[in-house]
């Protein structure tokens, strides 16, 4: 049964910022139109979320059979594999992608998509959802990413209802949709489920690289049209395909009259009980709410990275209604398992150790061990053998010597790289500040410590590889708002920290620059701090009452490194991971700079160090 009291006028185009007299509307009235019923239907919904060009397996850590387990998990041959056994096993199937399939490894560096793409079409998604890195590299980008996609033979739509590209740009040579739509319908022993993609906004419009010209709708007045639209259609069975983070999606489901599913991505969210295997989850899987119209809405996302196929079962009865849904979330797991004994020794269990490891697996439907599909294996594998091709692509030019340090004054590094300054420190790690703030659009200024910098770089080519092995931790950017009393602390923190336990918690920045004077008490040999924000040419002192957002690595961004009171914004909910894969965000600066030279004296963090000075006796 139709669920709002009256139906509406829909102006879409209008919704989309049109001011055409001629834009179509939907109207009707509860007079002349009947209640939409239909059949009572199962959905089974295979999704995936976040895979972002993360192909290979990965270990994962689990606390299983009595004892911490390292296992293969996950790559998109094994997503290949588990989502073509349950769509086998299940009727009425419809497989989703809810966004980020790209970015964030070397296989989108050196492939742009292609590699995706390719492992995707062998799922052949019912719908993929834009999420917003699909626009990092601009419109032209995510154009070529589709094209890709479309070059297989699965014809996947690509779904955002709130993303409005002009025509005559990349993603609307002709029209609007030529490359978005904004709902897709799919029918299902006789019934008919519309599917509507949503897209995060202003994530995607402040911190990705869309064109000016390209819109992006409020999330959900855009949903509720596209819902309206649906159901004047006659369509009961409603999913939304979003990109729009977790907590939103619960929101979201409150606000909204008809919805029955949300599958959703962008958080990273794990759901599922998890926490015996010392995984954290957000919630259950599937998350039940009620909408708008006190009905049922199930909700699922599937973790991250290929390693979490998520299976959501929902039972509609015959006027479109969810009556119940459940479902398995299904973490994917390989066979090759590794143990460390008491003396911290790797071994592979044998015998009855590894049955009750398998025995574990196998109570649990949570737990998949599963397979690589064979043919999506080695698709995988060329374009593996080609990323050592690729290592040596060069991407820009050192004019200099950039050499590492990490406290100033201190050797450290290759005695052979020339030009440090033994006042302001290394000029890579600075450096590498100054690409995290250029790509971390939402940012104002950047801090890096030293320790994550991990070579020299030397005057002549930069290769795709020197920037992996530079920054070689599966680190992300993140941003924290932090006050400027609490900048002002937590770079206080990493110079003790420094001096103390860890050479390589030392703080480089970019936007900002400061004096060290170890000779005074800890907490405040780091003073006299100075802030030049993103877009600014002019330095002012910081003062405490300043609100900034902080670029750094994920790894000091979680209080580490002795950067505690960073651990402390993100504890506060004041950090968001960009998911911005460091390496490649150094990469991509270094391409657009096409040269890097050591900065310019004033734009060292570090203006002035002194030594403790050791009294004469």
């Amino acid at each position: 049964m139709i669920r709002k009291s009256a139906w509406i006028l829909v102006p879409l185009l209008a919704l989309a910022g049109c001011n055409d007299s001629d834009s179509n509307t939907v109207t009707a009235s509860d007079d002349n139109i009947d209640d939409i019923t239909g059949k009572p239907l199962t959905v089974n919904i295979l999704h995936i979320n976040d895979h972002h060009s993360q192909l290979d397996a990965a270990s994962q850590s689990l606390m299983i059979a009595g004892q911490e387990t390292e296992f293969e998990a996950g790559g998109f041959p094994r997503v290949v594999a588990k989502m073509a056994e349950r769509e086998a096993a299940l009727d009425n199937v419809l497989k989703l992608h809810a966004g980020d399939a790209i970015t964030g490894t070397l296989y989108f560096t050196s492939f742009e998509g292609q590699a995706d793409a390719d492992l995707m079409n062998q799922v052949c998604f019912d719908a993929f959802a834009l999420g917003n890195h699909e626009f990092d590299r601009g419109d032209a980008g995510l154009k070529s990413f589709l094209d890709m996609l479309a070059g297989g033979s699965c014809a996947t739509p690509v779904l955002a209802a709130n993303v409005k590209p002009q025509v005559g740009t990349p993603l609307a040579p002709v029209a609007e949709d030529d490359y978005i739509k904004p709902y897709t319908i799919r029918e299902l022993d006789g019934e008919q489920v519309g599917i509507i993609g949503i897209d995060i906004a202003n994530k995607t419009r402040n911190s990705s690289s869309p064109l000016t010209t390209t819109g992006f709708l409020d999330e959900t007045a855009t949903a509720q049209a596209m819902i309206d639209e649906l159901e004047a259609q006659g369509i009961n069975k409603i999913v939304l395909l979003t990109h729009f983070q977790y907590s939103n999606d619960v929101e979201l489901a409150g606000k909204l009259s008809g919805v029955d599913v949300i599958i959703g991505g962008d958080s990273h969210t794990l759901l599922g009980d998890f926490d015996s295997y010392g995984l954290s989850s957000s919630g259950a899987y599937p998350t039940v709410v009620t909408n708008a119209d006190g009905d049922r809405t199930c909700i699922a996302h599937a973790w991250q990275y290929a390693r979490v196929v998520g299976e959501l079962n929902v039972a509609f009865d015959a006027e479109g209604t969810v009556e119940s849904c459940g479902g398995v979330p299904h973490l994917l797991l390989g066979d090759t398992i590794i143990r460390e004994d008491a003396s911290e020794t790797e071994y592979t269990p044998a015998g009855t150790e590894r049955d009750a490891i398998l025995a574990a697996i196998a109570a649990d439907p949570q737990l998949s061990l599963t397979a690589n599909d064979p043919v999506a294996a080695n698709t995988l594998a060329n374009y593996t053998t080609q990323l050592d091709e690729f290592r040596n692509v060069v991407v820009g030019t050192a004019t200099e010597d950039l050499c590492l340090a990490r406290i100033p004054g201190r050797a450290y590094g290759d005695a052979s790289c020339l030009g440090e300054d033994p006042l302001r420190g290394g000029d890579i790690p600075n450096l590498v500040a100054q690409a995290f703030l250029f790509q971390s659009k939402d940012a104002d200024v950047a801090i890096q410590n030293a320790g994550g910098v991990r070579i020299d770089l030397f005057a002549g080519d930069i290769t795709i590889g020197d920037a992996y092995t530079l920054l070689p931790f599966a680190n992300t950017l993140t941003n924290l708002t932090m006050s400027g009393a609490e900048i002002r602390q937590v770079l206080n923190e990493a110079v003790d920290y420094a001096h103390s336990d860890s050479s390589g918690a030392y703080p480089y920045a970019a936007g900002l620059r400061w004096t060290v004077d170890m000779n005074l008490p800890a907490g405040e040999r780091l003073f006299g701090i100075e802030v030049k924000e993103r877009n600014s040419t002019e330095w002012r002192a910081l003062s405490d009452s300043d609100v900034l957002n902080v670029v750094s690595n994920s790894f000091t961004a979680g209080g580490r490194d002795g950067y505690v009171t960073f651990g402390a914004v993100s504890d506060d909910g004041r950090a968001v991971d960009t998911f911005l894969d460091y390496a490649q965000s150094f990469v991509d600066y270094v391409m657009e700079a096409g040269s890097l030279s050591k900065p310019a004296l004033e734009d060292f963090s570090t203006q002035s160090y002194t030594p403790v000075i050791t009294p004469v006796l």
